[in-house]
């Protein structure tokens, strides 16, 4: 981590190029995850430290270390939606290339996510999360949204630093036999998800690509009550994780 002697003008001149960590909890997560964060703003220096020591006294001393206080006005006017915590920092986008080489990288002891085509950034944000929580190896988008959107970012609550996060051509996803969820597949149930799965889960409103379908090795589905039409997508992964974790899969780390 490497903290700024003049907090705004390096705001200024990072900010189009850099993740925005908005709220304490984005913040709290980035540090634990060894980002790296130039600079760190804050409205109230003793509360978001009182806020770590409540929450996170593993961070506490590193969050001491970067935030820099600043008029509410200057907050207001660096971080478009301010976040009820008044926490907002910077921080350098993981490189690409070594995201890549994580995701390629076999044998896994993970799978790796792959939303296809999504389109809500909230539900990408709660998908990172989960992910994260899980200890997956990374998880992928197909089509037009990015992934380190500042609302996904948001909805992830600073995860994307805990796994590899990154946007690919369906042509580019990493190896390993790909288990995509459709209602018509095979009852998940009865399918052990091996470590070095790629799970594939279709759009919010239209489901699995054409060209995703085709490169999909086995289709499953999720138990769900006749009648119902869907779950929403971070459930659906969650419930997915949740299956390949008991059944076998590995352990996320402590």
């Amino acid at each position: 981590m490497t903290v700024s002697h003049d907090p705004l003008r390096a705001w200024h001149r990072l900010a189009g190029t850099s993740v925005l960590l908005d709220g304490f909890h984005a913040l709290k997560h980035a540090v634990r995850f060894q980002a790296r964060i130039p600079v760190a703003v804050t409205t109230d220096r003793g509360a978001a430290l009182a806020l770590a020591e409540e929450l996170a006294t593993d961070v506490r001393d590193a969050l001491d270390e970067l935030l820099v206080e600043v008029p509410e006005a200057t907050f207001k006017a660096l971080v478009p939606r301010p976040h009820p915590t008044a926490v907002a920092a910077l921080a350098v986008r993981p490189s690409r290339a070594a995201n890549l080489e994580t995701l390629a990288r076999t044998p896994r002891p993970a799978p790796v996510v792959v939303l296809d085509n999504p389109r809500n950034l909230g539900n990408a944000g709660a998908v990172i999360r989960l992910a994260a929580g899980f200890g997956v190896t990374g998880v992928v988008t197909t089509g037009t949204l990015d992934p380190w959107h500042p609302t996904v970012v948001r909805g992830g609550a600073g995860l994307h630093f805990a796994t590899a996060v990154e946007r690919l051509a369906v042509a580019e996803l990493p190896p390993g036999p790909v288990f995509a969820l459709d209602p018509e597949g095979e009852d998940i149930r009865g399918v052990k998800l091996p470590d070095d799965a790629v799970l594939a889960f279709g759009s919010e409103r239209s489901g699995l690509s054409a060209e995703l379908r085709a490169r999909t090795d086995h289709l499953v589905s999720l138990p769900m009550r006749p009648q119902v039409s869907s779950y929403n997508l971070a459930t659906s992964v969650a419930m997915t994780l949740f299956h390949w974790s008991a059944t076998g899969g590995g352990a996320a780390s402590a």
